[in-house]
Order: C-alpha cells, then sequence, then structure tokens
C-alpha cells in the first residue's frame, strides 16, 4: 500500500519546499491544498480517515505547512478535534519550519551545554522561530530572556509560553526585555550562556566587536543566512566553530539539523496512525538523532 502524505497549506499556495522535503524522504503519493482554514479543514480529515481501515491508517499521514505558524496551530488543533476512536492519522506540524528550526537549534546547544539552569538570550523572539526556541529552553529548565524591538511584544510572548511551558517539571523563568541596537542587545547579553539570534533577514543583533564581549558565552546561533548576519562574525556555514572561545553556528550548520530532524519525522509519520509531531515531539527527536551522533 502506498504511503499518502496530505499537505494542509494554509497559504494559497501550498510550499514547495515541504513538497520537495516529502518527495525526498520516500513518501509514495502528496496531495497538497493550499489556503486550507479551520472551517474548511474537516472534509479532507474525513477523506483521510476513511479511505483506509483502521489497521492501515498508518499508511496515511497529514504535514501542516504556511507562512503564518498560529494558523497552523490551530489547524492543528481543528484536525485533532477532528478525529475519534481509531480513526485518526499521524501529524505533523511545521508551518514556517518553526518546529524544525528551534528543535534543531536548541539540540545543537544542548551538545555543548547542560540546558537545565542555564542563562539564554534570545533576540529576535517573538518570531515564530524565536518564541519556540525560547519554549523548549524554558521546558528544559533555562532562564530565558526574550528581546524584541517592542517591550509589548516581548511581555505577551513570554505570556504564552509560560502556559505553553506550565505543565512541565521544573519550567524555567521567562524574561522579556526591549532592544533597538547592538549595544543594548550585547547588555542584555552580559551574562548569558547562550545565544540564538532568530530575526528576520537583514536584521543585525551584535556587532563583530561584541562576541568578543561576552566573556560568559558558551554557545552562540544565528539563524540567518542572508547578509548582513544576526551577529557580525558567524558564518552561515559555522558547525561547532570555535570564535573568541565561544562555540558558534550559522544558519547552514543549524539548517543541516534541520532537514534531517525534517526527513525523519515525516518519515515516522508512517509508523504508527496516532503520533503527533508537534514542538515538544520534534525537538524529542532532535536530541533522539543527535544522541546517536552529530546530525
Amino acid at each position: 500500500m502506498q504511503t499518502v502524505l496530505i499537505q494542509l497549506d494554509t497559504d494559497p499556495h501550498p510550499s514547495s519546499f515541504d513538497q520537495v522535503v516529502a518527495v525526498d524522504s520516500g513518501i509514495d503519493r502528496i496531495l497538497s491544498y493550499g489556503g486550507v482554514a479551520e472551517n474548511t479543514v474537516e472534509p479532507l480529515v474525513h477523506g483521510a480517515i476513511f479511505t483506509r481501515g483502521p489497521a492501515d491508517l498508518h499508511h496515511t499521514a497529514i504535514f501542516i505547512g504556511g507562512s503564518h505558524v498560529e494558523s497552523g496551530e490551530r489547524l492543528l488543533r481543528r484536525v485533532q478535534e477532528t478525529f475519534f476512536g481509531p480513526m485518526r492519522v499521524s501529524v505533523m506540524m511545521d508551518s514556517s519550519g518553526c518546529n524544525t528550526t528551534a528543535a534543531a537549534a536548541v539540540a545543537a546547544a544542548a551538545r555543548h551545554v547542560s540546558l537545565p539552569g542555564t542563562t539564554a538570550v534570545v533576540p529576535g523572539g517573538t518570531g515564530p522561530v524565536g518564541q519556540r526556541i525560547a519554549q523548549l529552553l524554558a521546558a528544559e529548565g533555562a532562564q530565558v530572556t526574550l528581546v524584541s524591538r517592542s517591550a509589548a511584544r516581548a511581555a505577551d510572548a513570554c505570556d504564552r509560553i509560560r502556559t505553553a511551558v506550565a505543565s512541565c517539571a521544573s519550567p524555567g523563568r521567562l524574561i522579556p526585555a526591549a532592544a533597538t541596537t547592538p549595544d543594548e542587545t550585547a547588555a542584555i547579553a552580559q551574562n548569558a550562556d547562550l545565544l540564538f539570534a532568530a530575526g528576520a533577514a537583514g536584521v543585525r543583533f551584535l556587532d563583530s566587536r561584541h562576541l568578543a564581549e561576552l566573556t560568559n558565552l558558551q554557545v552562540a546561533v544565528d539563524l540567518n543566512a542572508v547578509p548582513p548576519a544576526g551577529l557580525a562574525g558567524i558564518e552561515p556555514a559555522d558547525r561547532a566553530v570555535r570564535r573568541h572561545g565561544i562555540v558558534c553556528y550559522g544558519a547552514l550548520g543549524v539548517g543541516h539539523t534541520k532537514m534531517k530532524v525534517h526527513r525523519q519525522a515525516l518519515q515516522r509519520l508512517f509508523t504508527a496512525s496516532d503520533l503527533i509531531f508537534d514542538t515538544a515531539a520534534i525537538y524529542r527527536l532532535a536530541l533522539e538523532l543527535e544522541a546517536d551522533g552529530p546530525v
């Protein structure tokens, strides 16, 4: 029986990136739908769960994508609400690559530092990837300062993340902060162990002199591959490269892991009919892959 991935994209045109990754993951057929919303998804889910018997539903899975992460998360909840009894298929949500990118970045840092009790700073933290990095770090017990140009947006994001990690055994503290210049960001990061730059393309958070001045910093991750770098001095291809005594990762260095996590998650969707690959589950997969050796 062929494996079938049903791609539900909240944008008008389904992502070609996600389709190519699915092909490279060995999936037999991809059925792609664009402009999918909460009020239109039920017939598509019914088509997934009523066409094969319960014993064969693991051959069908759903991927939720699109550029608007909050819409993707609402769609994930609606898909799960449509399932009942054994009539369900496995689902992965990765709108804008938010979950696979955040999972790869935090798992990379965890190779070098034990996360509980560490101090982390996330410039660009109100974006889709930044929020999920902060969520994963807080769930691990790190103290996380989420930095935005807007103090109000930073505070709102921290409130959402606190709710998301409330059930964790020992969630870390979340601190909102505002910064509009590299000097202000450097001052916030002065005592940080970990630094994750997760802003939009072309946004510079630190100038070249700042990394050398952050003497407590152990790991720095810059997720911007488009010049200028978010953290000046880190190259996009850096992968555990030491600069000023700091372990550095660039966007392509993290992207290597992100792609492996993405493909592995897609493949695992077809091992059962009740798997949900959300932020936490994708991070657990990234840690598992890292434990088997650098991915």
